[in-house]
C-alpha cells in the first residue's frame, strides 16, 4: 500500500473512523481530540515569563489589546508531537473541523501550533457521507478569520467575567463560587420565576360541570349565570389572591356552588348556539439544536446534555447532519429523500402537493447550513440501525420530524356548543361544551409534537361532541360542583428554559446543554422531578449580582452582547467592545459593590417565612429568628429544602427540632447512653451518646430514613436503626449473607460488594429477603452504562466516561478521575482522560489528616527538628556551591 500523502485532521476519533471509510489509501485521517491549546486552566499552566504580571491568573493580557495567552496542556503535548510528525510526512493538509465558531477556532489553533509548510485547505461538510466528504474535498475554502475572532472574543469575554467576578463572590458570600456570563443570566431567569412563585397568593373559586346525554355522554361547563361570566383562575391577582373589582365576573363560593348544583339537577338543557371551525395544521419545521433539545426532553426524557451527547455520536457515525445549527433549511437532497419515503410508507395521498421548505425566523441564525435531519439520500428506517437504544430513539425522533415536513397538513374541526337551562329558582345558566375531531391525519401519521403541559391533549387526539342542532333538547344526567385553588406560575423545565433562552436571545443553542449542566453542578439550581429549582445559594448570588453587576445578569443586555458578538463574526472589531465591557461594566460594578453589606444582600425575606429571616452564609443557608425571651436562635436549613418549598410551618418545625435536640429521646439500656434526634445540614439523624469536642472519638450517628418522622420516631426504632447493619438472610445463589443498613446515600441492601438503594417506601428495619433480591437484581440490570468510550489506554484497556453522584468522571479499570468543572463530557478527549488519570494515580490514597493525634505528632516532629543542634544546620549551609548549582540544573 502506498504512503498516505494527504492528511485530514478532525476533532474526534469517531468522526475520523467514519471519514476513513470514504477515503482512499493516500489519505490519513487523525483526530485533534478537540482543542489542542487553550487559556491556562490552572496556575501550573501559566507560562513562567508572565507569572508576575497582574493579569497572569486570568491568562489575558489586559494591557496589550486583551491578547489571550494560549498554552498546550500537559495531556495534549504527546498528541501535538504526533500531529507534527504527521504534518511533516504529508504533502497537503485538510483541516476538517466542524463549520462553526468552535470548529473554525480549533482549525486555527492547529495551524498556529503545527505551523505546516505544506498547502493547507479548509474542508467543510455538514454530514459525514461519502458524497459530502468527496464534495468537500473538491471545493475547499480558506479559514474564516472572522469566525475565529468571534470565538476568541467570546472566549476572552467569558474568561474576564468568570475570573474577575468569581473572587468577588468568594469575599461577599462564600469561597469556591463562580460566575459565568450566560450561566448567571440563566440562573436569574429561574430565580425571577421562583420569586413570583414565592410571592404568589392563592385564590379559591368554584365552578359547575354537567354530564349531558345526546346519543353519547359529554361534559359541559358553567360559563354564565344570568348573563354574568363565571370567574376562573385567570381573573385572580397573583399578589393578592383576590379578583380585580373592575372585572365584571361572578365568583362562586362553595355554598353558592352547592346550592346551584341542587337547583340545576334534573333541569332541561337546550342547545342555543353551535360554532364549528375547521383548521389546517402544518407540520413543524425540521429540528434545530434548541427544538431538538426541547422535544427530546418532552418525549424521551433526555436532559439537554444527554441529547447533545447522543446527537454528537449520531453525527460522527454519519447518521445525521451537523447537530449544532440554528437553521430550518432542508437541502434538495433531503427534501427529495423525504418525499420518496412518504410515498413508500404513507402513500401518495399523504404526500404534500409540492416540496415544502422552511425559513428561519431568527436573524441571528449562525450555523445556517441545514436543519438536523438523517444524513444522505437514503434516510434509513430507525429499526434498521445498529446502534444503542438511546441513539435509535433520538434518530427516530429526527427521522419522523423530517419525513413529516413533506406530508400534507392535518385537518381538524373544533366545535363549541352553548347550552341553556333554567334552575328551579328561575336563574338562567349557560354551559359550554368543546369538542375536537381530526378530519384528516396527514403528517400526524408520522409525527406529533409533544406538549409542555402534561395534561394537554395532543394534536392528533380526537375528543368529538355528538351530532346536534340548535334547538336540540339534551338530557342532564348529573351536575357536580368543583372547588379550585389558583396555582403559582409553573417552574421551568429544561425544555421550557431552552425555549426561553432562545426567545430572549441569551447564549446560543449549541451552548444550552453546558449552561444547564453547569448551573446544576455549581449548586445554583437543583432538579426536582423535571423542574429546575433555584437553591438558596443561587438566590443569594443572583441578589448580589443584581445589586452590583446588574448589566451582567440583565437578559436584554446579555442579548445585546450576543448581537455584538455576531457582528464581530461578520468582521467588526471586537477590541473596543471588550475594553468597554470589562472596564465600564465588570470592574466598575465590582468597585461599586465593595462597600455593599453582603449579609443584608444574602438575607431572604418573604411573607411565607413570617418574621423569620433566611440567611445564606459560608456554610449554607440557615434560619435566624428572635425568640419570645429576646434571644437569637440560628438553625441550619437542610440542603434538600429549597427557598420556594420553605414556609413558616416548616421553619418552625426545624426550630423546634433544634430546641428539642438537647433533650434525649431516651437511653440505650445496654450502655446507658442517651439517644438524640438531631437536625443537620443534610437532614435529621440519630446520635448515640454525647459529643465531646475535646475527644477524637465521635458518637455513633445514623441518618433518619424517609419513612420515619423526627417528631414520631420511637426509642425502640431509634435503637434498632443505630444497631444497623442487620442480617436479612442468605443469597439463593451464593449462600452468602445479605445485609440492610444506612450509608451516606441512604438506606441500602448489600450482597458481597454489590449495593442497591432502598426505595422511599421501603423500611430498612423490615425489608425482607424477597424484596432485597429484587432490588439487587434490578441494580444489576440497570448498572450505569458509559456515556462515552474515549479509546484505548496506553497500558491497555478502554477509558470510558460515566456520570456519577458527584458529577462526570473518566474510568480506566479500577481507577476513576473526576472531570474538572470547565471540561464537559462532550469536550473531554482521550489525552485529557489519560492526563487526569495519571494525576489521580499519583495522589496518595489518604491525603487528608483528620485525626488530631496525627496533627499532634506532626507538630512534635516540627518542634524536634527545630531543636537540632545549630552545628548541624551550619554544616548543611556550608555545602559547596557547585553542588547546589548542579542540583538546580537538574
Amino acid at each position: 500500500m502506498s504512503q498516505a500523502t494527504k492528511l485530514v485532521i478532525v476533532e474526534s476519533p469517531t468522526k475520523a473512523r467514519t471519514i476513513r471509510k470514504y477515503l482512499g489509501s493516500d489519505y490519513r485521517v487523525e483526530a485533534s481530540m478537540g482543542h489542542i491549546r487553550d487559556l491556562p486552566a490552572s496556575a501550573n499552566e501559566i507560562p513562567a515569563h508572565i507569572k508576575k504580571e497582574p493579569w497572569a491568573r486570568i491568562g489575558v493580557d489586559i494591557d496589550n489589546g486583551y491578547k489571550p495567552i494560549y498554552v498546550v496542556p500537559t495531556g495534549k503535548k504527546k498528541l501535538v508531537t504526533e500531529l507534527r510528525r504527521a504534518v511533516k510526512e504529508a504533502e497537503v493538509l485538510y483541516v476538517a473541523t466542524d463549520e462553526d465558531r468552535e470548529g473554525e477556532s480549533i482549525g486555527w489553533h492547529l495551524l498556529e501550533v503545527l505551523k505546516p509548510k505544506i498547502p493547507v485547505y479548509r474542508m467543510v461538510f455538514h454530514e459525514i457521507t461519502r458524497e459530502a466528504i468527496h464534495k468537500a474535498l473538491a471545493s475547499p475554502r480558506e479559514l474564516d478569520t472572522n469566525l475565529v475572532q468571534a470565538q476568541e472574543t467570546r472566549r476572552v469575554l467569558d474568561r474576564l467575567v468568570g475570573y474577575t467576578i468569581s473572587p468577588f463572590l468568594w469575599k461577599k458570600i462564600k469561597p469556591r463560587l463562580s460566575a459565568g456570563r450566560v450561566q448567571s443570566v440563566a440562573v436569574r431567569i429561574l430565580v425571577l420565576k421562583e420569586r413570583k412563585r414565592m410571592a404568589f397568593v392563592s385564590g379559591s373559586y368554584w365552578d359547575l360541570s354537567a354530564k349531558l346525554l345526546l346519543n353519547q355522554l359529554f361534559n359541559a361547563k358553567l360559563v354564565r349565570l344570568n348573563g354574568k361570566r363565571i370567574a376562573n383562575g385567570r381573573d385572580f391577582n397573583e399578589q393578592t389572591g383576590e379578583i380585580d373589582p373592575k372585572k365584571n365576573v361572578l365568583l362562586l363560593d362553595k355554598k353558592t356552588a352547592q346550592s346551584l348544583k341542587i337547583a340545576l339537577t334534573d333541569q332541561a338543557f337546550k342547545v342555543v348556539k353551535i360554532e364549528r371551525k375547521e383548521k389546517n395544521r402544518l407540520p413543524k419545521p425540521p429540528f434545530t439544536t434548541s427544538t431538538l433539545q426541547q422535544e427530546a426532553n418532552r418525549k424521551l426524557g433526555y436532559d439537554t446534555r444527554r441529547t447533545m451527547q447522543i446527537a454528537q455520536q449520531l453525527y460522527e457515525q454519519g447518521l445525521i447532519t451537523y447537530m449544532r445549527t440554528d437553521s430550518v433549511n432542508l437541502s434538495k437532497q433531503a427534501i427529495s429523500a423525504a418525499r420518496q419515503k412518504v410515498r413508500e410508507l404513507y402513500g401518495e395521498e399523504n404526500l404534500a402537493s409540492k416540496p415544502r421548505q422552511y425559513k428561519n425566523k431568527s436573524k441571528n441564525a449562525q450555523e445556517a447550513h441545514e436543519a438536523i435531519r438523517p444524513a444522505g439520500s437514503q434516510m434509513p428506517l430507525p429499526k434498521s440501525l445498529v446502534t444503542t437504544t438511546e441513539a435509535r430513539r433520538l434518530y427516530e425522533l429526527i427521522w419522523k420530524r423530517t419525513i413529516a415536513t413533506q406530508m400534507k397538513p392535518a385537518k381538524l374541526a373544533f366545535t363549541n356548543v352553548t347550552l341553556e337551562t333554567t334552575d328551579s329558582e328561575g336563574q338562567i345558566a349557560h354551559f359550554k361544551a368543546a369538542g375536537k375531531e381530526v378530519l384528516f391525519y396527514g403528517y400526524f401519521r408520522a409525527y406529533v409534537e409533544g406538549s409542555d403541559d402534561p395534561n394537554a391533549l395532543l394534536e392528533d387526539q380526537s375528543d368529538p361532541l355528538p351530532q346536534m342542532m340548535e334547538g336540540s333538547d339534551v338530557q342532564c344526567r348529573s351536575v357536580e360542583a368543583f372547588g379550585h385553588a389558583t396555582k403559582p406560575p409553573a417552574r421551568y423545565t429544561e425544555a421550557t428554559l431552552v425555549k426561553e433562552l432562545e426567545e430572549q436571545g441569551v447564549g446560543r443553542p449549541s451552548t444550552y446543554a453546558s449552561i444547564i449542566d453547569t448551573i446544576q453542578r455549581r449548586g445554583y439550581v437543583q432538579k426536582n422531578a423535571k423542574q429546575l429549582v433555584p437553591t438558596f445559594i443561587g438566590m443569594a448570588v443572583t441578589a448580589l449580582l443584581e445589586k452590583t453587576l446588574k448589566n451582567v445578569v440583565d437578559v436584554a443586555f446579555t442579548a445585546e452582547l450576543e448581537q455584538k458578538l455576531d457582528e464581530i463574526a461578520e468582521g467588526s472589531d471586537g477590541l473596543a467592545f471588550l475594553d468597554n465591557f470589562y472596564r465600564q461594566v465588570v470592574l466598575k460594578g465590582i468597585e461599586d459593590g465593595k462597600e455593599i453589606d453582603a449579609k443584608e444582600v444574602c438575607t431572604l425575606r418573604a411573607a411565607r417565612y413570617g418574621t423569620h429571616l433566611i440567611r445564606v452564609g459560608r456554610y449554607g443557608a440557615y434560619v435566624e429568628s428572635t425568640q419570645e425571651d429576646g434571644s437569637l436562635i440560628r438553625v441550619t436549613i437542610p440542603t434538600k429544602i429549597t427557598p420556594g418549598e420553605l414556609d413558616k410551618k416548616t421553619i418552625e418545625k426545624i426550630i423546634e427540632r433544634k430546641k428539642l435536640g438537647n433533650q434525649p429521646l431516651g437511653k440505650n439500656p445496654e450502655n446507658n447512653l442517651n439517644v438524640y434526634v438531631l437536625d443537620g445540614r443534610f437532614g435529621p439523624y440519630l446520635q448515640l451518646g454525647e459529643l465531646d469536642k475535646d475527644s477524637d472519638k465521635k458518637p455513633k450517628r445514623v441518618s433518619l430514613p424517609p419513612v420515619y418522622s423526627p417528631e414520631k420516631v420511637t426509642l425502640v426504632q431509634a435503637l434498632a436503626l443505630l444497631a444497623l447493619p442487620r442480617m436479612i438472610g442468605l443469597h439463593l445463589e451464593t449462600q452468602k449473607p445479605i445485609e440492610a443498613s444506612i450509608g451516606r446515600y441512604g438506606p441500602y441492601v448489600k450482597h458481597e460488594k454489590k449495593y442497591a438503594s432502598l426505595q422511599k417506601s421501603d423500611d430498612v428495619l423490615f425489608v425482607e429477603l424477597d424484596r432485597a433480591l429484587i432490588l439487587l437484581q434490578n441494580k444489576r440490570s440497570s448498572d450505569r452504562s458509559p456515556l462515552r468510550t474515549l479509546g484505548e489506554h496506553p497500558d491497555g484497556g478502554e477509558i470510558k466516561v460515566f456520570e456519577g453522584r458527584w458529577g462526570p468522571y473518566v474510568k480506566h479499570k479500577r481507577l476513576n478521575a473526576s472531570l474538572p468543572k470547565d471540561l464537559s463530557i462532550e469536550e473531554v478527549t482521550l489525552q485529557d482522560a489519560i492526563a487526569l488519570l495519571a494525576i489521580r494515580a499519583a495522589k496518595p490514597k489518604k491525603t487528608r489528616r483528620t485525626n488530631k493525634k496525627v496533627a499532634k505528632k506532626t507538630t512534635t516532629k516540627r518542634k524536634t527538628a527545630a531543636k537540632k543542634p545549630a552545628t548541624k544546620r551550619k554544616t548543611a549551609a556550608k555545602k559547596p556551591a557547585t553542588k547546589r548549582k548542579t542540583a538546580a540544573k537538574v
